[in-house]
């Protein structure tokens, strides 16, 4: 069913943005009831606005502790358009419907990043803010609830182009956001508490990929890539990219020296250490040369001009390293699509998850080499064996078992992975 928005309450911490808003909601003559600083803000722009206070009659207090927890707000926002005793009771106590609830909620993950003082943590936790907008997703059959400034966008566009009149179905995914950043906040809360690090399912920095592993599949991301890497190039990363794009830097992360790696299909078909970047390269792509076209490539080093030359012979889809000269990138830029990363976070985090059968799985990162040396054969091994098995057991823990790695020199020159059998694993290696 549609409905219109007569009444608007706005209690927002951060207020870029929220001006297109307020303005296109005076234009449409909507009501505005404020607190505080948000309040203070519309008034600035010219916009009248109503301040809670004449709502509850009551102040601001306990040091804004207690600003919104009213029946006169909540009532306004709960309160049923299609039920007679609710409309009784709302016209008896003199509760004004409200149509749009736009809160945000105290900035409670920033300020756990930026400081260890518990009373500045513990005055982030958002009490009123929460409650509206729960309040308002529950009864979305007549409220539209804004629980984070990057829904302004869709929002001003219902205020524009609908005059302020939205759907049953808008309304519910407006819902259903409000939900996914309160369940996420809590979890903040509750990580703080507990000190611990889970994976929060409900991150509000959710991508909707074009696709997930095949077309007919949806695909999220809940992250942010932007914290670990730069894109100077190329198009958007898809859910196939970014599961490549992991394995890469869960694989190049294992190495101090100069090392440059191809991953296809989340496999390493080519690595290897030398000395400088081109040489590491070169070594890399002949372990396996035919698998490298449409792979994701990875450095641990600055990628020069000539190294930028030498990949540029071949197709690929991504390419990771710390750094690029500017001469490098020239070149690597010449094909549009071609997505170049500059590495400036390691990839990590608290652990590993799956979901399987009805739960989820989880485990700590597999980090680190586990090698216990107990030497067989008549002899001891020298140290250029004992350096390349070491290199073939990290390069081996990065591929899908059963899996065999073939190593001389710190080149992968052979690998089978992926098999049911460890012999047909060395067959596919030696072949």
């Amino acid at each position: 069913m549609d409905k219109k928005i007569q009444a608007a309450l706005i209690s927002v911490f951060y207020k870029d943005g929220l001006d297109a808003i307020v303005k296109e909601l005076h234009t449409l003559g909507i009501t505005i009831y404020s607190t505080g600083g948000t309040q203070l803000f519309i008034e600035d722009l010219g916009v009248p606005c109503t301040p809670v206070e004449s709502l509850t009659t009551y102040p601001s207090i306990l040091g804004g502790r207690v600003k919104t927890l009213h029946p006169a707000v909540f009532g306004g926002i709960l309160g049923k358009r299609d039920d007679e005793q609710h409309l009784r009771e709302m016209a008896e106590y003199k509760i004004p419907e409200i149509d749009l609830v736009i809160v945000d909620l105290y900035p409670f993950e920033e300020t756990v990043a930026s400081t260890t003082e518990e009373k500045a943590i513990i005055e982030k936790i958002d009490i009123g803010g929460p409650s509206m907008i729960r309040a308002a997703a529950k009864n979305h059959k007549d409220v539209v609830v804004v629980a984070s400034k990057k829904a302004y966008a869709q929002l001003e566009a219902i205020l524009r182009e609908q005059k302020g009149v939205t759907t049953l179905e808008q309304r519910r995914a407006f819902a259903a956001k409000a939900f996914n950043i309160c369940s996420g906040y809590d979890i903040a809360i509750s990580n703080y508490f507990m000190q611990s690090n889970h994976f929060n399912p409900f991150d509000q920095n959710a991508t909707v990929m074009r696709y997930g592993e095949n077309p007919h599949q949806q695909g999220v991301f809940y992250g942010d890539v932007s914290k670990l890497f730069i894109q100077l190039n190329g198009k958007e990363l898809s859910y196939n990219n970014l599961v490549d794009v992991e394995a890469a830097v869960q694989l190049i992360q294992e190495f101090t020296e100069t090392t440059f790696a191809i991953i296809k299909h989340t496999n390493p078909c080519g690595i290897a250490c030398r000395p400088d970047v081109k040489s590491s390269w070169e070594a890399a792509l002949a372990g396996d040369p035919e698998s490298a076209f449409g792979g994701v490539l990875v450095c641990n080093a600055e990628i020069d001009k000539e190294t930028a030359n030498a990949i540029s012979e071949i197709f690929f889809e991504v390419l990771i390293a710390p750094s690029f000269s500017e001469e490098a990138l020239v070149v690597l830029k010449s094909k549009k699509n071609r997505i170049l990363l500059q590495q400036i976070g390691k990839a990590g985090g608290s652990g590993q998850y799956k979901s399987l059968l009805n739960g989820v799985l989880s485990q700590q990162h597999d980090e680190g080499s586990y090698l216990k040396w107990e030497e067989a054969g008549g002899r001891n091994s020298t140290a250029q064996e004992r350096s390349d098995l070491e290199f073939s057991n990290i390069v081996c823990k990065h591929l899908k078992s059963n899996a065999i790695a073939l190593v001389k020199n710190k080149q992968l020159i052979g690998k089978g992975c992926g098999q049911t059998s460890r012999i047909d694993a060395l067959r596919h290696a030696i072949g």
